[in-house]
């Protein structure tokens, strides 16, 4: 178990839906802290950086196209093992295969408009978390949330 940091954004679709309270309640309800968010028209250097493994790929203009059509949400949510636990809660990337109870599960269809991004690994969140936030934009601070979330061998890891 380790804390960590989690890049998510909720797509122009969601945004579009009137998704983003029921997304946010998600992450709250299951413990994750919010230390950082904001909305914003991504750039086309901060698409190309934010989807670099995609460049070869015959999508990466309309991906690109389609995330820079509008604001994005950007969020940086905080807690033990944050990444995988994020992963979950978003669901797989295909919204029609996504399980049940899943952020894409139960709101979405498609593979490209499936609501939301989450980093896959804590090298991604990471870099991801630069492209878009100054370290001003990253708050740190204790929850009452936490003691009724870890137990407290696990409070430990979050100091």
């Amino acid at each position: 178990m380790k804390t960590s940091r989690t890049a998510v954004l909720v797509k122009p679709d969601g945004l579009q839906r009137g998704l983003i309270g029921e997304i946010i309640a998600r992450f709250e309800r299951k413990g994750l802290k919010l230390i950082g968010m904001k909305m914003v028209s991504l750039t086309d250097a901060q698409l190309s950086e934010w989807y670099q493994e995609h460049k070869a790929k015959s999508f990466f203009g309309d991906l690109k196209s389609f995330m820079g059509s509008m604001p994005v949400i950007a969020m940086v949510w905080e807690g033990i093992d944050a990444v995988p636990v994020v992963r979950k809660l978003v669901g797989t990337t295909l919204g029609r295969e996504a399980e049940a109870g899943s952020i894409r599960g139960d709101f979405s269809m498609s593979q490209q408009y499936n609501l939301i991004h989450a980093s896959a690994t804590s090298e991604d969140a990471e870099r991801e978390v630069e492209i878009l936030f100054n370290v001003d934009e990253l708050f740190s601070y204790s929850s009452a949330l936490e003691t009724v979330v870890y137990a407290k061998e696990e409070m430990e890891q979050l100091k």
